[in-house]
């Protein structure tokens, strides 16, 4: 059983494959990108058009490989927020085939909180707490683990 509750499916393109004929790695960091994308969508934290409203960025990427994806391979993006600090929280996620037999590879994206108008790092707001506690079930609202403020563009 996945430890997620949000997932999302991504059909394997001809230009996702490199010259060894399977997923480069590059792309499975731009598999859970545009699962991201839709996960705060899903959480009505981003309207997936007003870019400048984004209320974060991008801090950290990790991404542990285990097994190849191949052309033809389905591949699910289970992921949620495992973490919230003041200034970030971390999204971590499993890329599996669609019955969850196959562990493609599990990543880690640390999120700052960014103000994208004053191009500043900024708190993680107490909405963004509440609306992540209660699509996963878990209480963000007092965790604050981590006080990653490096993002500062």
């Amino acid at each position: 059983m996945n430890q997620f509750k949000f997932h999302h499916s991504i059909e394997v393109r001809y230009a996702d494959l490199d010259p060894q004929w399977h997923v480069n790695n590059a792309r499975f960091l731009s598999f859970v990108e545009h699962a991201r994308f839709h996960y705060l969508i899903e959480l009505g934290l981003f309207d997936g058009r007003s870019f400048n409203d984004l209320p974060l960025i991008v801090g950290d990427m990790h991404c542990r490989y285990f097994t190849p994806i191949e052309p033809g391979d389905i591949v699910e993006v289970w992921l949620g927020v495992t973490e919230i600090g003041n200034k970030s929280l971390v999204i971590s996620s499993e890329l599996t085939s669609p019955d969850g037999s196959i562990l493609y590879a599990k990543c880690e994206s640390i999120m700052v909180g960014y103000d994208y108008k004053n191009k500043k790092s900024a708190p993680i707001s107490d909405e963004m707490r509440k609306r992540i506690s209660e699509y996963e079930g878990k209480d963000f609202t007092k965790n604050k683990v981590r006080d990653d403020t490096s993002i500062n563009r």
